[in-house]
C-alpha cells in the first residue's frame, strides 16, 4: 500500500532529544562528557591489559576486545549528535544515514557475542577448572573473536543493502539521535516485508543465539557454585561474574525492549531512550564495572595512569 511521495530523498532529519536551543547546549555538554569518559575509560582498560603480563589471559583477551568495540560503537552514534547539538542542524544524508546504520548493527552485535564469550570463558573457568587452560587456548579464543566480526559485519552488510533498495517518502523525520534499523524501516513507502522477515531472522541468529549462550552458562555456574560448601567460596565465585552479569542486563534488558516491541517503543517515545542506554551509556559504564571490583585491573590501572604522568 502506498504512503506518499515515493521520490527517493537525499537526507533524513534527526529529531534528537530536544529542540529547544539552551537545552541543546546543556545536552551537548552531557553528551561530550559521557563520550569522553567512554573513549577514555576503554582505552585505559586496553592500555592497562596490554601494559600487564598477569592479565594476558583469555578474560582480558575478551575485555579487551570488549572495549575497542565499545569505542566503535559510540564513535557510531555519538560524533553526528554532538555536531547535530552545537551547530543546531538535524539533517543526515541518506548515504550517511546507511553508513551509521551499517556501523552500528554491526558492533551492537559484536558486543552481544563478546559478552556472550565472556560467559563461556567464566563457565569454564569455575565448572571445568583443571580443563580450562586447555580448552580455553589462542586458537578458540581468536575464533571466538573472528567469527562475530565476520558474522555481524557480512549481516550488516546484507540488511544495509536491501534497506538501500527501498524507496522512502519526501521530508521523512527519524524520532531518534541517530539512524537506526527499525525507525528508519518504518519510514520506507515501498514494500518492506522481505526486510522485515530477513531483520527477524538476523535477529534470532545474532541477538538470541549469544543470549541463550549466556543463560546456559549462568546456569551452569549457578548449579555449581550452589555445590560449593563454604559461604567464602561461594562469594568469591560469584564475584567474578557480578560486573559481567550487570552489563550483561543493561545490554540485553534495553535491547530486548527496543528491537522485539519497536512499534511500541518509538511512537511513545521510549525507543530513543532504550537505545541511549545501551548504545551509550553500557558501554561508558563498562570500564568502571570491570575494574573497580578487580584488584589485577585496578592494579594496572593505578600502573598507566602512573607511568603516564611520570614521563610528563
Amino acid at each position: 500500500m502506498e504512503k506518499r511521495n515515493q521520490t527517493q530523498v537525499s537526507e533524513f532529519i534527526l529529531v534528537g532529544f530536544s529542540g529547544q536551543p539552551d537545552q541543546q547546549r546543556l545536552l551537548f555538554g552531557l553528551f561530550l562528557a559521557v563520550y569522553s569518559v567512554s573513549v577514555l575509560g576503554n582505552l585505559l582498560i586496553i592500555l592497562a591489559v596490554r601494559s600487564d603480563p598477569r592479565l594476558h589471559t583469555p578474560m582480558y583477551f575478551f575485555l579487551v576486545h570488549l572495549s575497542f568495540v565499545d569505542i566503535c560503537l559510540t564513535s557510531t552514534t555519538v560524533p553526528r549528535m554532538l555536531e547535530n547539538l552545537w551547530a543546531g542542524g538535524k539533517s543526515i544524508p541518506f548515504a550517511g544515514c546507511l553508513a551509521q546504520m551499517y556501523f552500528f548493527l554491526s558492533f551492537v552485535n559484536t558486543d552481544g557475542f563478546l559478552l556472550a564469550a565472556m560467559a563461556y570463558d567464566r563457565f569454564l573457568a569455575i565448572c571445568r577448572p583443571l580443563r580450562y587452560a586447555a580448552a580455553m587456548g589462542p586458537r578458540l579464543c581468536t575464533l571466538l573473536v573472528a567469527g562475530p566480526w565476520l558474522v555481524t559485519h557480512s549481516n550488516a552488510l546484507v540488511q544495509t543493502l536491501m534497506m538501500a533498495r527501498l524507496s522512502f517518502c519526501v521530508g521523512t523525520v527519524i524520532p531518534h539521535f541517530f539512524c537506526e534499523f527499525a525507525p528508519l524501516l518504518q519510514l520506507a513507502c515501498s514494500d518492506t516485508h522481505f526486510n522485515e522477515r530477513l531483520a527477524l531472522a538476523a535477529a534470532v541468529l545474532l541477538g538470541f543465539t549469544p543470549a541463550g549462550c549466556i543463560l546456559a552458562s549462568y546456569a551452569r555456574i549457578v548449579s555449581v557454585v550452589l555445590r560449593v560448601p563454604s559461604a567464602r567460596g561461594k562469594r568469591r565465585a560469584f564475584s567474578t561474574c557480578g560486573s559481567h552479569l550487570v552489563v550483561v542486563t543493561l545490554f540485553y534488558g534495553t535491547g530486548i525492549g527496543v528491537y522485539l516491541c519497536p512499534a511500541a517503543a518509538y511512537p511513545s517515545g521510549n525507543g530513543p531512550m532504550a537505545s541511549l542506554v545501551y548504545a551509550v551509556v553500557t558501554p561508558t559504564l563498562n570500564p568502571f564495572l570491570y575494574s573497580l571490583r578487580n584488584g589485577d585491573m585496578k592494579g594496572a590501572l593505578r600502573k598507566v595512569i602512573c607511568g603516564r604522568f611520570s614521563h610528563h
